[in-house]
């Protein structure tokens, strides 16, 4: 069973869509593992987003992820990693396919409703930055 973290971001936080979110991913076959909502500090988007300090964009990143409260969790199931990233859509919401939930809930491009691991590496590395083993229930 392969484990991935996704994180509710700010924008779909605030906009009470959290629940329906979740929803998508148990309906699809995923089970929840463990769920924490908090507010990202600066130095965890830091150690979150490591990759992309020093990118143009990541002031403005920062700022986002650490404006209102998320909600991490952390998924598992059959191809957990890929189902999530196809049931999320494209980063922008103009070109996600429909019933994607960045197509139904992202305000745009860099408010895109969630974040999701891209690989088995990442996965590793950041469901360990918001859960520790005792945290995740499998």
């Amino acid at each position: 069973m392969e484990k991935t973290l996704v994180l509710v971001k700010p924008d779909a936080f605030k906009a009470h869509h959290t629940g329906d979110i979740i929803k998508i991913y148990e309906q699809n076959g995923l089970s929840l593992l463990a769920m924490r909502m908090m507010k990202m500090t600066p130095e965890v988007a830091a150690k979150h987003y490591a990759e992309h300090i020093g990118r143009p964009y990541y002031a403005e990143l920062e700022t986002f992820m650490t404006s209102g409260p998320i909600v991490a969790m952390v998924l598992a199931g059959e191809g957990a990693i890929q189902k999530v990233r196809d049931l999320n859509g494209k980063t922008d919401p103009k070109e996600a396919a429909e019933g994607t939930i960045r197509k139904l809930y992202a305000a745009s491009k860099g408010e895109n409703a969630v974040h999701a691991s891209d690989s088995p590496e990442s996965a590793a590395r950041e469901i360990h930055i918001f859960f520790n083993e005792t945290e995740i229930f499998d």
